[in-house]
């Protein structure tokens, strides 16, 4: 509707239907044109990019679906021409991939440990999940404790290996026995907790700033390490499983799982130990975060398996796995102490100005402004740290501890299973396994990224 006047001039009273937008700027059309095709060089790496999918997608299909051996018992199942995908070979060796050589009958005990370790996990991961400090509790503390008593059987005379092996008092005098206590064990066991109480809540207390924490601190680690050693020597009535005859994904989770774990607070520690103003604090976290990152992690795994026991008291020989833990933890430790120093740089400098100026200890500006802010900065590079050492976990089968690669390489020696396709088989298989794990810490580490909003993207 418009008003018209005597001079030919109108004035429109409503406004007009605006028009539909061009169908080819909307729809499949319109995304196409604006991701595929936008310019020149677009369309040259769109074309490129779908003939290497047809290159690669279509074989790999036909090999590990369309022509694939679903059933059989032996290597006659999988051979002739045009064979694909041996998957019988998987099936047959399925159970030594994941648990590799611990005992068929104690299989539970694995299992328990990976049902456990999944209920307490996807809660952690779930931001909207309550009660997360119980949560974590359970999964940074008592879990571990629980799956190392369910995997070796417990009952492993902690405080004899600990103790008796490492103690001073003893190695000077012997035993020492009145009224049937042996004195020189107790005296071990009660130096040792001390000093390892001690060195932990003075650590703590360098970081925080705060004495009473560390006070505080130090009498929690005491107690927490009278709790474990009696935990390690309770009998469970279940049959001890030595760790040589561990492997698989079994391994290669136990290694990743505690090398993530520990890595986190040990670089966080570094990289505010690097950054103090304490001359002693910073040149001690240089030197360990410069040495750590200029060795090849295999050099550390061959030195802390066969190098380490040449440097410890006579009869003092540590679990391989437990020297291959320590050692891959360091490693990690060194490359996040870089990660998150990138972050605690980020952060402007008005952020710790005006959290000073609000009268905050250091320990709570760390706590409540600086780490948080650093930390979602740093997003990605944790998670390319995590996946990073996910994969080199691979690198333990060189100190004879079969992981899940490894032991998926002694079981093509198998010649009952002996192939043309078996090989190839097994490393697709192995590349899922991997891919799954890896993808699935990159897509969680995206959608916290876009929970916490650090795109900086308008």
């Amino acid at each position: 509707m418009s008003l018209t006047f005597d001079d030919g001039t109108f004035i429109r009273a409503e406004m007009e239907t605006p028009l539909p937008p061009p169908v080819r700027n909307i729809g499949v059309i319109g995304w196409m044109r604006e991701n595929l095709f936008s310019s020149v060089l677009n369309t040259i790496l769109t074309i490129v990019g779908v003939g290497l999918f047809l290159l690669i997608v279509p074989p790999l299909l036909r090999f590990m679906v369309i022509d694939a051996v679903w059933t059989g018992d032996s290597r006659e199942a999988c051979l002739g021409p045009d064979v694909g995908a041996c998957w019988p070979f998987i099936g047959a060796k399925f159970g030594q991939l994941i648990y590799g050589f611990y005992p068929i009958e104690e299989r539970w005990r694995p299992n328990v440990v990976f049902a456990l370790g999944a209920l307490l996990l996807v809660p952690l991961l779930v931001p909207s999940w309550p009660m997360k400090r119980l949560n974590a509790l359970l999964f940074f503390v008592a879990f571990p404790i629980v799956a190392f008593v369910l995997l070796t059987g417990g009952n492993i005379d902690a405080s004899a290996f600990l103790f008796e092996r490492f103690g001073l008092i003893h190695l000077i005098v012997g035993d020492v026995t009145i009224a049937g206590i042996n004195i020189a064990f107790w005296v071990d066991y009660i130096l040792t907790a001390i000093v390892v109480a001690l060195l932990v809540g003075a650590v703590i207390g360098v970081i925080g700033g705060s004495a009473p924490s560390a006070a505080r601190n130090t009498l929690m680690v005491f107690a927490a390490f009278g709790v474990l050693v009696l935990i390690w020597d309770i009998d469970f009535g279940l049959p001890y499983v030595e760790t040589r005859q561990w492997g698989g994904l079994l391994v290669t989770l136990v290694i990743a799982v505690t090398g993530i774990v520990a890595s986190l607070p040990l670089g966080i520690a570094l990289a505010l130990g690097r950054r103090s103003t304490m001359p002693i604090v910073r040149l001690l976290s240089i030197v360990f975060i410069e040495f750590w990152r200029g060795v090849p992690l295999i050099t550390v795994l061959f030195f802390a398996t066969y190098m380490l026991p040449l440097f410890l008291p006579a009869g003092a020989n540590p679990d391989g796995l437990l020297r291959a833990l320590v050692g891959v933890a360091l490693f990690s430790a060194a490359y996040m102490a870089e990660v998150v120093r990138g972050g605690l740089q980020a952060i402007p400098k008005g952020q710790y100005e005006g959290a000073m100026a609000m009268g905050l200890t250091w320990s709570q500006m760390m706590r409540l402004i600086i780490l948080p802010q650093a930390l979602t900065l740093v997003i990605p590079g944790i998670v390319n740290s995590f996946i990073s050492l996910f994969k080199d976990t691979t690198l333990v089968l060189i100190v004879s501890i079969f992981d899940f690669l490894g032991q998926l390489r002694a079981s093509f020696t198998d010649p009952n299973w002996a192939s043309p396709v078996t090989l190839y088989t097994g490393f697709a298989f192995a590349g899922l396994i991997y891919f799954f794990f890896c993808f699935g810490m990159s897509r969680y580490s995206l959608f916290v990224e876009r929970r916490l909003n650090t795109s900086h993207r308008h």
